[in-house]
């Protein structure tokens, strides 16, 4: 079973963050392979063993499979003495020595991706610390996922053949408005090659920059894109997480170094430097 290796790659980087907002001393997780079917547990820190690792766990069974069906975070005190499960995967938790177990599962756009657990040696009920931080770090993946499937499907979708006789003002404002989404996520994504990767694609939007020609900041870049949208400040401010005070700032600096006095003569000049399509 080939498991999601993007829903892999956020639950191994999850793992420390999870064992600190709960106090659990033990998590682990795994990603979900094609269907949806099973859950492969492939993430371990703070086990004592390799018992869990590769484990493969069916939706509906077990703790994790609780979860997935259920769509929603399942707990218990006891796991080897719990009625409210089945009990297909005792002899792994029992060889990890695992009695209080959470599970969290990781759903984005109504699809399951993978489940985040969280553990303690000792029998006892798990309070509501381990619970709301389990389900925090769960959604900061599920935010992540939906970042990256969002940037992979902008990248896709500059890849396929333009149709054969475009109107070129559409084309053209079809181009600027890929270019924006593109530079409005890419600070949201952790992963450096995806990051990397999305802004060079924002660069194949662009003419080459004439030599010597003015060098934006990134962030004056990423306003004088979206205001060249025809968007307002409050509305570049809603779609890059910034006051709208603040985007004024990076405009008026980005309008200084290109010498315009207006926002349309600013975005002439950057067209005219190669910095916007």
């Amino acid at each position: 079973m080939a498991a999601d290796a993007v829903a892999t790659a956020e639950i191994r980087g999850a793992l420390a963050g999870l064992r600190r907002a709960t106090g659990l001393p033990v998590a682990f997780g795994g990603a979900v392979g094609p269907g949806a079917a099973q859950i492969r547990i492939s993430e371990l820190s703070g086990t004592a063993t390799g018992a869990l690792r590769s484990l493969l766990v069916t939706s509906g069974t077990g703790l994790g499979g609780r979860a997935v069906a259920l769509g929603r975070a399942c707990a218990v005190p006891d796991y080897a003495g719990s009625r409210r499960i089945s009990h297909e995967y005792d002899a792994p938790v029992a060889a990890e020595g695992l009695r209080a177990v959470l599970a969290v599962p990781l759903v984005v756009r109504h699809r399951v991706r993978g489940v985040l657990y969280g553990a303690l040696r000792t029998a006892q009920p798990l309070g509501d610390r381990a619970l709301d931080g389990a389900v925090a770090a769960a959604r900061e993946v599920e935010r992540a996922l939906a970042v990256r499937d969002e940037a992979r499907g902008l990248l896709a979708a500059l890849r396929p053949a333009q149709p054969a006789v475009p109107e070129p003002g559409a084309a053209q404002e079809h181009v600027r408005e890929a270019h924006a989404a593109l530079r409005a996520l890419a600070p949201r994504i952790a992963d450096p090659e995806l990051r990397a990767e999305l802004l060079a694609a924002c660069d194949l939007l662009t003419a080459p920059a004439p030599r010597g020609s003015t060098a934006l900041a990134p962030r004056e870049l990423d306003v004088l894109t979206w205001v060249a949208t025809g968007a307002t400040n409050a509305a570049v401010a809603d779609r890059l997480g910034l006051r709208p005070e603040t985007v004024k700032g990076y405009l008026r600096a980005a309008m200084r170094k290109l010498g315009a006095h207006t926002r349309g003569e600013a975005v002439t000049a950057a067209r005219r430097a190669g910095v916007l399509p």
